[in-house]
């Protein structure tokens, strides 16, 4: 806690001085162009890994970035969609997973969470990423980088099946992206549609529309 609070003194005398214009603007209202939805792992420091200044993304966290599915109940995952893609017109939305995520590693061994039934619960939203896995010819090694991976192309998926985002794809105000950041390696792989495969994004100027973004017309997974 003392660290947290020697932080913020030192945002605060060293580091908001030199932004103060920044910051009174931003607190007259805000303006994203994108919206995150990734893990609540701390390692993950979006604003930091994209030098992104406040105002610029609308960030969700949860367990797994995971978007549940369409449906007559209320989640906050749904509610922060709505708001982001309604009220904020967000032009883009981006599911994001990483490397070594601890979710993804209970999901694979469902047996370390048996006694967690919140999370398993939870968990349940994942699932059919781990049966999709099962396609896959691969080795120990690789099962949790593909689970992630397809973990994210699932939650794409379930993006697709909210109201809000399905009108928007179709008419192009808006598009998703599934993308992969290796924590130790500061890579990022991007989900491209057409050969299914995440691919790394070593140069900035080839990523496109076709590669990275999912469109409205891509087949959902069941």
């Amino acid at each position: 806690m003392q660290s947290l609070i020697e932080g913020f003194h030192h945002f605060r005398s060293s580091i908001f001085p030199d932004q103060r214009a920044l910051y009174e603007k931003v607190a007259a209202g805000q303006s994203p162009h994108t919206m995150i939805i990734t893990c609540s792992d701390s390692r993950i420091l979006l604003e930091r890994i994209f030098c992104c200044e406040p105002g610029e993304l609308f960030v969700y966290r949860n367990a797994g970035n995971i978007v549940p599915p369409y449906a007559q109940h209320v989640s906050g995952e749904v509610a922060a969609i709505e708001y982001a893609v309604e009220i904020l017109k967000v032009q883009h939305i981006v599911v994001c997973g990483h490397s070594d995520c601890g979710a993804m590693k209970a999901l694979l061994h469902p047996h370390q969470i048996a006694d967690k039934p919140s999370v398993a619960a939870w968990l349940k939203h994942a699932d059919t990423a781990r049966h999709v896995l099962r396609c896959h010819d691969h080795g120990e090694a690789d099962a949790l980088p593909l689970l992630i991976e397809e973990n994210v192309v699932a939650q794409l998926d379930h993006l697709r099946t909210l109201p809000m985002v399905a009108a928007r794809l179709i008419t192009g105000a808006l598009q998703i992206h599934g993308w992969v950041y290796d924590i130790a390696q500061a890579g990022l792989h991007v989900f491209d549609p057409g050969p299914r495969a995440f691919v790394p994004l070593d140069d900035p100027a080839k990523y496109g529309p076709s590669v990275g973004a999912a469109r409205a017309t891509d087949p959902v997974i069941a």
